[in-house]
């Protein structure tokens, strides 16, 4: 959410901000919120006339009654008595004018950085940098599934059986494996100096709506039945909900921590939950990063942390490269985005294994997150990246490590992870 106070005072850079995200149906908001804020400002000003009014009456009653003037201060009482009714009325108004604006700030997308692309959609991210040699090897690579199915590491089949499409059963040397890339990872972002964290897997309405905008909770979020519940679809999510409604010492700043958890995503509108591929499910698990920091340090903190997840791949011997998204790409709370890809040497391309965003004081904003600084509080900026998120990283493993055998190599930083096992080979 923006400042109001820069919407006020620059109603037409939000309405080009809005027209450089491609959605124009929102340009009215800014209007509606302008012509609302100038009600709900005089209101309040109706209100606090009202109040020094009642202020003064009451004080003259006082003095009234040493003075033996009873029946004039009973006049007054019933004039105090109808100033209180207006007040109740004037306080119901502003509340909901304020309801009103609330709701259509809500929707106003946060002002994008000036270095981010203008495009309309992903189609139309610009590729930043390349890191690592992508190969395609002389021998075909199986599907994905294939491999693992060759190594005895998946069973879709039962997973449909209990619970339906988009979902899996990871086995053995899959299942230790995908183990050990998120405890590397755990392990990588703690020497990187994150604090190690384990959150809380459901959240609340009032978090939900602090962290995405509507849409997002919308085809994102599975509620819990007769519970106001949510499944957190990353981590993120409830990590940055641990500082909602708090004030934050300047000197306790960054918090920079490292989170795991599972995630729940409906997909909805996904063409495709996969029957038979991973790499678009409901259920998965992922070690993210979160940091809160000082609004002048946040593009310096974007930056450390895509360059987290591009050492992490490349330690693992993965190619990847980074790609800057698209004004109409990013969504409604991010000032600026990139994607790091890895690639897929079965399909001579690159796909999506992570995502880091500088969303400014949107989220903060809307969560009540301050710092206490010397002059007044103000808003800090948040920022989150993923680490790893299998086994949308198994595919890019996998078919990177694949041998024409059929085995995968497993890399050095993974060998005290997986018990000093160096190489994976079929059983089928």
């Amino acid at each position: 959410m923006i400042d109001i106070k820069f919407l006020r005072e620059n109603p037409d850079a939000v309405k080009e901000n809005i027209k450089k995200k491609f959605q124009d149906h929102k340009l009215h908001l800014v209007d509606e919120v302008i012509e609302l804020d100038a009600k709900n400002r005089e209101a309040k000003l109706n209100g606090d006339e009202l109040r020094s009014k009642r202020n003064s009456l009451s004080s003259e009653i006082g003095n009234l009654m040493k003075q033996g003037k009873k029946e004039k201060a009973e006049n007054i009482k019933k004039q105090v008595s109808e100033i209180n009714e207006k007040l109740l009325e004037n306080e119901k108004l502003e509340e909901e004018y304020g309801m009103q604006i609330t709701e259509r700030m809500m929707k106003i997308p946060n002002i994008i950085h000036e270095s981010v692309p203008i495009g309309k959609d992903d189609s139309q991210n610009v590729e930043i940098q390349k890191f690592g040699d992508p190969i395609v090897p002389s021998y075909e690579i199986p599907y994905h599934t294939d491999i693992m199915e060759a190594l005895e590491g998946i069973d879709l089949d039962s997973a449909r059986r209990v619970a339906g499409n988009g979902f899996y059963y990871l086995m053995g040397d899959i299942a230790r494996l995908h183990s050990a890339v998120i405890s590397y990872a755990r392990d990588f972002m703690i020497s990187k100096g994150f604090t190690y964290c384990v959150p809380p897997f459901m959240i609340r309405s009032n978090v939900v709506t602090g962290v995405m905008s509507f849409e997002e909770m919308d085809a994102m979020m599975y509620k819990i039945e007769g519970e106001d519940l949510y499944l957190i679809g990353t981590s993120e999510h409830s990590m940055i909900g641990k500082f909602k409604d708090q004030i934050l010492p300047k000197e306790n700043l960054p918090y920079t921590m490292t989170s795991y958890s599972p995630c729940f995503r409906k997909e909805k509108g996904a063409h495709g939950i996969e029957e038979r591929g991973v790499y678009r499910i409901h259920q998965f698990e992922k070690q993210e990063m979160i940091v809160v920091c000082e609004p002048e340090d946040s593009y310096k903190w974007y930056e450390k942390l895509w360059s987290y997840t591009v050492e992490l791949f490349r330690s693992m011997e993965i190619p990847v490269r980074t790609l800057e998204c698209c004004s109409g790409d990013l969504a409604d709370l991010k000032a600026k985005s990139c994607d790091v890809e890895a690639w897929s040497p079965r399909q001579q391309k690159y796909f999506e294994v992570g995502s880091c965003s500088n969303l400014t004081d949107a989220q903060a904003r809307r969560l009540g997150i301050r710092i206490k600084g010397e002059k007044g509080n103000y808003y800090a900026h948040t920022l989150n990246n993923t680490v790893v998120a299998p086994p949308r990283m198994l595919i890019a493993f996998l078919e990177n490590h694949y041998q024409e055998d059929g085995s995968i190599t497993i890399p050095e930083v993974l060998w005290p992870y997986m018990g000093g096992t160096k190489i994976l080979k079929p059983k089928k």
